[in-house]
């Protein structure tokens, strides 16, 4: 019995000391961070909520069940060898021929406007994890470009602190380039771990507004959660942006389940050029916080978005579904509903407004 508790406090002092001294975990808000926090209207005794009542919750059959069928997979749920991306080279990201949008994989999406350089949620790392030698792989080997021949980016946007969407490497890697870090409440805690300096960057909660560098950014809602370390879940916002230029308006969802925010968004801040919408790793069972791909045509129809670039899918496996069933339902959806949806590879420059944009079935080869 001796013996049993020494080795289990011996196991509590190492994962605390782990979750103390492991950067990528992130880092813990500052005093004024604190009290923009704590005098949120979205925050209750010290966590996030949403605007609507929002369950995550699964009783242990149903908690079982998933992870019984997370070890069974699914043979289509990522592609068979590895992806192909189209290569970019810095000459391309910096040429002013409008307003474009470069889509890196997932909810990582390079924006030029007003000639501006923007990177949505720039998760270029290999797996979405805190130890990402364990993680599920990313589709592709190689990136559209690697990271150190970026161009210098005007402003970093994110949406919420998952390892999806905010990644450590990519973070120390990449912010010497990088002008502004533009965040939800709480996130500017992970980035000064992590060797930002504080001075560039800005927390925001739901409906701020704020102007940067000519181009209007909206903080707007999303229906969804946070959290990267134990017991820190819902402790920093989430959010989705609008980027407003002189050459297009842009909505980026980040991460969120269907609900009635789209709608406000749209008749506040819409119509938009060009919406970026989740579309992926999704599950019924987890429908309040991932929408379904038809539920995704139908956020774009409520925000009033012209065009739709579907995100969160082709680049890693975090759901059960084939990895091509996100675009190919949505595409239908949005046949059916009249929506315009565009599919371009990872790595195409896609100019926003044009008459024509990339419609290609590219994830089938057959078919191209």
């Amino acid at each position: 019995m001796i013996t049993a508790i020494i080795v289990l406090a011996i196991v509590a002092i190492a994962g605390y000391i782990l979750v103390r001294s492991y950067p990528p975990l992130g880092g813990k808000a500052s005093p004024s961070s604190r009290q923009r926090i704590d005098t949120s209207p979205q925050s209750k005794a010290g966590k996030f909520v949403n605007q609507i009542p929002t369950s995550m919750n699964m009783d242990f059959r149903g908690t079982v069940k998933v992870l019984v069928d997370m070890v069974r997979g699914n043979p289509q749920s990522r592609p068979q060898g590895s992806l192909e991306t189209e290569k970019l080279s810095p000459e391309r990201l910096r040429s002013d021929e409008g307003a474009t949008v470069t889509w890196f994989g997932h909810s990582a999406v390079l924006l030029r406007l007003d000639g501006k350089t923007i990177f949505l949620d720039p998760m270029l790392g290999r797996a979405p994890s805190p130890v990402p030698m364990i993680g599920g792989k990313r589709y592709s080997k190689h990136l559209p470009i690697e990271i150190d021949q970026l161009p210098s980016i005007d402003a970093v946007i994110i949406s919420h602190d998952h390892y999806d969407h905010l990644d450590y490497g990519t973070i120390r890697k990449l912010h010497g380039k990088v002008r502004r870090f533009i965040v939800p409440l709480g996130v500017a805690a992970h980035l000064e771990r992590w060797g930002v300096d504080a001075s560039t960057i800005t927390e925001h909660d739901w409906w701020n507004e704020l102007e940067y560098e000519g181009l209007k950014l909206v903080c707007a809602p999303a229906r969804h959660f946070s959290g990267r370390n134990v017991g820190n879940r819902n402790s920093t916002l989430w959010c989705s942006w609008v980027i407003a230029g002189k050459q297009a308006k842009v909505y980026f969802s980040g991460d969120s389940g269907y609900g009635p925010h789209f709608k406000e968004i749209g008749e506040r801040f819409g119509p938009f050029d060009l919406t970026l919408l989740e579309c992926g790793q999704y599950d019924l069972r987890w429908a309040n916080i991932h929408m379904l791909p038809e539920e995704t045509v139908q956020a774009h129809l409520d925000v009033r978005g012209q065009t739709m670039i579907p995100i969160h899918w082709g680049a890693f496996t975090l759901a059960l579904h084939a990895w091509t069933d996100p675009v190919e339902r949505a595409a239908k959806a949005a046949r059916e509903s009249g929506a315009s949806v565009a599919t371009p590879r990872i790595g195409q420059v896609m100019r926003i407004g044009a008459k024509e944009f990339p419609a290609a079935v590219w994830w089938r080869p057959e078919t191209v």
